[in-house]
């Protein structure tokens, strides 16, 4: 089979598998077992927030001699921490099959399993890309005064494999959200709280409702434009409705009966952001490659306009095969730029300078001007 024909197969069976799945839909019922009737390599992020096994001995109070609503529900408890390892290895290979090989999963825990979980991630051949830390603006106190507040959550980030090729990581949308720095792996966030909390008769709707600024993060970093979400723990839908404001499809998959009707009412609400202000900045190893040479062919830069460093320190002359060539070097415009600098390598495009009127420009804004000709 020649490779054309190879990838067209390849394309027409994503096709058939995004065809046959439940889009924008939550589907009651065991997560093992509704993950295994979905289609093969079929969803493009996985977003888990598993059961985190808490282990909590009797009840808790504030000194005020109040009780705390803490998370004591039936659907976290387990006979032992061998169970639950079975039970989490077992959601993990069902994920791990319907997962794209170029998808993306994210895992949530507390100390409590959050490094059972890392484990079994990596045995079952996970490739962990990062591990980031949720730090709480306002964590809940540590009432009985006798440990360090848990002030965080762990998220794990990893790809089906560690050979995994085209991950969605939006870099340049990550960094504008986070004012032009790099977005770091501790993220400061508030805990889910006021009117973003969902009750159910006065009463919490769910004791783990994660907070919608932390799932916007996640899908707006690891997710483009109309990609399908799967959450196996979908609780009361934050994965959900961040998603449908978004522009991505999601897969909502919960076994509690109250939680379904809790997330369905919440997503009648969820209205999709205009295609206008859903678009982000895009990655520049997403943009199409120029090469220096365009830039000549196209009357942009003529062979022999001479090009210099920001400081005019060094020069070097533009040739009509798109090298340039200098009193020390000839070559494409980030061998010459290393080889004047004495450096290993350098990048040719913010290196060169070419002359308007007296002002020095870098010619990365010529390699612009030829992409949003391509687009």
């Amino acid at each position: 089979m020649t490779s054309t024909k190879a990838n067209r197969n390849a394309a027409g069976s994503a096709a058939d598998a995004r065809s046959t799945l439940p889009l924008d839909t939550i589907i009651m019922g065991d997560c093992i077992e509704q993950m295994n009737r979905l289609p093969a390599g079929s969803v493009d992020m996985i977003f888990a927030d598993p059961p985190y096994n808490l282990q909590l001995q009797g009840e808790l109070h504030r000194p005020n001699n109040t009780k705390v609503d803490a998370v004591d529900d039936d659907w976290d408890k387990f006979e032992s921490l061998s169970s639950y390892d079975m039970f989490t290895r077992a959601w993990l290979e069902a994920a791990r099959r319907v997962l794209k090989k170029n998808g993306t999963i994210w895992v949530i825990g507390s100390y409590h399993n959050i490094f059972r979980v890392g484990t079994a991630l990596q045995d079952l051949g996970f490739w962990i890309l990062n591990d980031v830390i949720w730090r709480k603006t306002n964590p809940m106190p540590n009432f009985r005064g006798t440990r360090f507040t848990n002030a965080h959550e762990t998220l794990i980030w990893c790809s089906r494999s560690r050979d995994a090729k085209g991950l969605t990581f939006n870099y340049e949308a990550m960094k504008a959200l986070n004012e032009g720095l790099q977005m770091r792996s501790d993220w400061l966030l508030p805990i889910c709280s006021g009117a973003e909390r969902l009750q159910i008769d006065g009463a919490k709707g769910h004791a783990t409702q994660k907070p919608e600024a932390l799932l916007y993060r996640v899908i707006l970093s690891s997710t483009n434009e109309g990609d399908v979400i799967l959450d196996p723990f979908f609780g009361s839908g934050t994965t959900g409705a961040v998603a449908k404001k978004l522009g991505r499809h999601f897969i909502g998959l919960e076994r509690e009966e109250k939680y379904v009707k809790l997330a369905r009412e919440r997503l009648a609400r969820v209205e999709r952001l205009d295609d206008n202000v859903i678009a982000i900045t895009p990655s520049k190893r997403a943009e199409p490659r120029v090469p220096f040479g365009a830039l000549v062919e196209r009357g942009l830069l003529k062979p022999g306009s001479v090009l210099y460093d920001p400081t005019r320190r060094f020069a070097a002359r533009v040739r009509a095969d798109g090298t340039l060539i200098s009193d020390r070097s000839k070559g494409s415009i980030h061998q010459v730029g290393a080889a004047l600098q004495g450096a290993p390598s350098c990048n040719g495009w913010t290196f060169w300078h070419f002359e308007v009127k007296g002002n020095l420009v870098p010619i990365d804004i010529l390699r612009q001007q030829v992409r949003k000709e391509l687009h």
